[in-house]
C-alpha cells in the first residue's frame, strides 16, 4: 500500500517551470527547490508504525509466587519501523533542469522531476525555439560583451538611428536563415520542406551552430535599446556576442547589459514560479496545470490536421475544375 507521501510523489512527476532571478547560479535554484520538495514530502502524515507480538515478562515476577506465569504475550510497536529508527521517508529526489541560465541571466528555467526528466529529453529533440529580450547599451565595448566586464573601447553613437539599426537586423535574420536552410538536411525544392515550412517545423537536425528565426527592436532611446530574440542551440554567450557584432555593423560599439528569457518551448513567463512560490504544493498545480495544456494540444493539433488536410483537398478539386474548364 503507497504512503501519503509516495502518492503525493506520484503527482509531483512532470515538468513545471520557474524565474530564475540574475545573479544566481541555476545549480542553487535547483537544489533549492530539492530542499523545498523533500521538505514537503516528509511532512506527509507517516504510516501507522506496525505491531507485533512479544512474550514479556510482567512487572514484579521476580518477586511474585513461582507458581504464576513467568512471561506472557503482549502486542506491542514495532521499533525497528518507527520514524525516528528509519529516519526520512524520502531522503533524494532527483530534480533535472533543462536548457540552462548562466549565473548573468534571468527568466524561465525549465525543470522536472522524477520520470519527467525523459519528457524533458523529449522536449528538447523536437527543436524547440525560445524568445529573449536582450538590453543593449551603445558607446562602449568590453573584453566579455556584458556591462560588467573590462572596457576596451568608447565610441559615438550618435549617427545611429533606428533605421539603420533594423536594416542590420534584417540582413542578421536573413543570414541566419539560410543556416536553418542549410543545417535541415531537407531539399528546398520539395514539397515536404514547403509544408514544414508552413507548420514552422523547419530546423536543423540535431546539434547545429546557433540560429537566430527572429530578430527585432522593441525599444530605441539612445544609447540604450532592447531587442527580442528567438533562437535554436543557443547560449547566452553567443547572445552577448550578438549585441556587440550589432554595434560593429553600425560603426559602433555596444555592450549587453541584460539577457532575459521569456520563453522557452511551450513554457512562458505566465508559468514560471517565483522565489516564494518554490514549495511543493505549488510545485505539483504547476505540474497538474502543464498536464492540463499538454492535453489541450494533444485534442487540438487532429484538428487542425484535419482542416489542413481538408483545405487542400479543396484546393486540389478546384485545380482539377479549373483545368478542365
Amino acid at each position: 500500500m503507497a504512503t501519503p507521501a509516495i502518492r503525493m510523489f506520484r503527482r509531483l512527476e512532470g515538468l513545471f517551470c520557474v524565474y530564475k532571478p540574475s545573479g544566481v547560479h541555476w545549480k542553487l535554484v535547483r537544489d533549492g527547490i530539492e530542499a523545498n520538495l523533500l521538505k514537503g514530502l516528509n511532512a506527509a502524515p507517516p504510516q501507522p508504525v506496525p505491531h507485533q507480538v512479544r512474550f514479556l515478562t510482567p512487572p514484579g515476577a521476580d518477586t511474585e509466587e513461582p507458581r504464576q506465569p513467568a512471561l506472557y504475550a503482549a502486542s506491542v510497536p514495532a521499533l525497528s519501523r518507527h520514524p525516528l529508527v528509519t529516519g526520512p521517508e524520502f531522503q533524494h529526489v532527483k530534480v533535472g533542469v533543462g536548457h540552462r541560465l548562466d549565473a548573468a541571466s534571468s527568466g524561465v528555467l525549465v525543470l522536472a522531476v522524477g520520470n519527467g526528466n525523459r519528457a524533458l529529453n523529449d522536449l528538447y529533440a523536437t527543436r524547440v525555439t525560445r524568445d529573449y529580450t536582450l538590453e543593449g547599451e551603445f558607446g562602449t565595448a568590453t573584453d566579455n560583451f556584458s556591462h560588467t566586464g573590462r572596457v576596451v573601447e568608447r565610441s559615438t553613437y550618435g549617427h545611429i538611428t533606428q533605421d539603420k539599426l533594423d536594416r542590420v537586423l534584417a540582413m542578421l535574420q536573413g543570414a541566419n536563415q539560410k543556416a536553418l536552410l542549410m543545417y535541415s538536411n531537407v531539399d528546398m525544392q520539395s514539397q515536404e520542406a514547403y509544408e514544414m515550412a508552413a507548420r514552422g517545423l523547419l530546423g536543423p537536425e540535431g546539434k547545429s551552430v546557433p540560429i537566430l528565426t527572429g530578430l527585432r527592436c522593441i525599444h530605441f532611446q539612445p544609447p540604450s535599446f532592447t531587442l527580442e530574440v528567438r533562437c535554436l542551440n543557443e547560449n547566452q554567450k553567443y547572445l552577448r556576442k550578438v549585441v556587440h557584432e550589432i554595434g560593429l555593423e553600425l560603426r559602433s560599439t555596444s555592450v549587453c547589459k541584460a539577457v532575459r528569457r521569456t520563453r522557452d518551448g511551450p513554457f512562458t513567463l505566465q508559468d514560471v514560479l517565483t522565489r516564494h512560490r518554490w514549495t511543493a504544493p505549488d510545485v505539483m498545480e504547476a505540474i497538474r496545470q502543464y498536464h492540463l495544456s499538454k492535453k489541450t494540444r494533444r485534442h487540438t493539433h487532429p484538428q487542425i490536421k484535419d482542416s489542413t488536410f481538408q483545405t487542400k483537398e479543396e484546393d486540389k478539386e478546384r485545380a482539377r475544375q479549373q483545368h478542365e474548364t
